[in-house]
């Protein structure tokens, strides 16, 4: 007969992610992991299989979590542009906030595990390109409206937007001058017109 797990892997997957965007993967040992989420080895192992694997499945989750966020902010009907701004803004924000400690699980993963493993990589690489294409969408939204000079190129202020907004959350974690972040968000705003 088989035993039912005692308990919830979706809660465990939450816990283990808010452990590991604490910590960093390589800080986060598999003892860290039983001991945090309560979980035997076996059961956690069984559950998500290695710590490369949990790790990944907290990352699909973090985007996930934030995919669904991006995507009703920057997909209303309306003016396009105040979107694009209120998102830039929005990062900024987090980026300089108390929990910029963190600072963001996909850049902490490009700047951790992206220069050595392929998977994670890759997974960084489809987030960005998501991002950029939902920028790139509003924007060529906020130009077919007219809030946006005709000669703009959408897809490269999205890739502009996407570098600021990565950027910023390095430099958010690492300063102690918010206005650092701040000012260079506005110039970058500024740029849109």
């Amino acid at each position: 007969m088989a035993r039912t797990k005692e308990f919830d892997p979706d809660a465990a997957l939450q816990s283990a992610l808010e452990l590991f965007w604490r910590r960093g993967y390589e800080a986060t040992s598999m003892a860290d992991l039983v001991a945090h989420l309560g979980i035997g080895r076996a059961s956690l192992y069984a559950t998500f299989g290695s710590k490369h694997e949990l790790y990944l499945k907290a990352f699909d989750r973090y985007c996930e979590n934030s995919d669904a966020v991006l995507l009703r902010e920057l997909s209303r009907p309306g003016p396009a542009l105040p979107a694009v701004r209120a998102v830039i803004r929005r990062f900024a924000a987090e980026a300089t906030s108390e929990q910029r400690e963190c600072g963001c699980f996909v850049t902490n993963t490009a700047a951790e595990l992206a220069p050595h493993d392929p998977e994670a990589a890759r997974r960084v690489e489809q987030r960005w390109d998501y991002l950029e294409t939902l920028l790139g969408s509003a924007l060529t939204r906020a130009r077919a409206q007219g809030e946006l000079d005709a000669g703009r190129d959408p897809r490269a202020l999205a890739r502009m937007l996407l570098v600021l907004m990565q950027g910023m959350r390095v430099v958010g974690k690492a300063t102690r001058d918010p206005a650092r972040v701040r000012d260079a968000t506005e110039q970058a705003l500024a740029l849109l017109g």
